[in-house]
């Protein structure tokens, strides 16, 4: 028997406890992802390395880098927004979030520097790094999203919303196409769609664009 509370509780119409595509806490962003870490951490694990993620905003940059900060409990992670300039963190690896807001007299010595550096920036700082004896690899973020990987997340993101066992709303492949070809590989643009299409859903079925 279903009571009058559960009759009021978001999305139950749809088996799901929220709407998977809202922003999530940065604790769940890591657990969620679907990303190979491996090659990245062998990579961190010579001496001096820097492992860069250069991109756009949306393109899964912090994504990354709480990834590796969850499966490296060593390490240390730190955000820099725009109006603030946080303290540089202890830890090994150091995973510098938005590094192209650090002041050039941080930036120096942080990449002059012995330990292991992970950043995600919207500048590259290869030529920088390079100079002082850093071996950077850098991953241009968002590059390999493609069909596969998206359906992945997606059905992931549906997963942890849903409420009980039973139907939920599945993206259609043919809407997975869709979506990669209006945003690329904008994951943030790509989720804000997604949260229109299941705001005005009224019962699971296939989700259409």
């Amino acid at each position: 028997m279903v009571n009058n509370t559960e009759l009021t509780l978001p999305f139950l119409h749809l088996n799901l406890r929220f709407n998977p595509f809202g922003e999530l806490p940065l604790k769940h962003r890591a657990k969620l992802s679907v990303i190979d870490s491996a090659p990245f951490i062998a990579h961190l694990g010579k001496p001096r390395a820097v492992l860069q993620f250069l991109g756009d905003k949306g393109h899964g940059k912090t994504t990354h880098l709480l990834t590796l900060k969850e499966l490296l409990p060593s390490s240390g992670y730190v955000h820099f927004p725009e109006d603030t300039r946080p303290k540089i963190p202890t830890g090994s690896p150091l995973l510098l979030d938005e590094a192209q807001r650090i002041p050039w007299w941080v930036r120096r010595r942080v990449f002059k520097g012995t330990k292991p550096l992970v950043l995600g920036t919207h500048q590259d700082f290869s030529s920088e790094l390079t100079r002082w004896g850093r071996e950077v690899w850098t991953v241009q973020a968002g590059v390999k999203t493609d069909r596969i990987q998206l359906d992945k997340i997606v059905r992931k993101r549906i997963e942890f919303a849903r409420r009980h066992s039973g139907e939920v709303p599945v993206v259609t492949m043919n809407t997975i196409d869709k979506l990669l070809d209006t945003h690329g590989a904008d994951i943030r643009a790509i989720e804000r769609r997604l949260y229109d299409l299941f705001q005005s859903l009224e019962r699971p079925c296939n989700v259409e664009m």
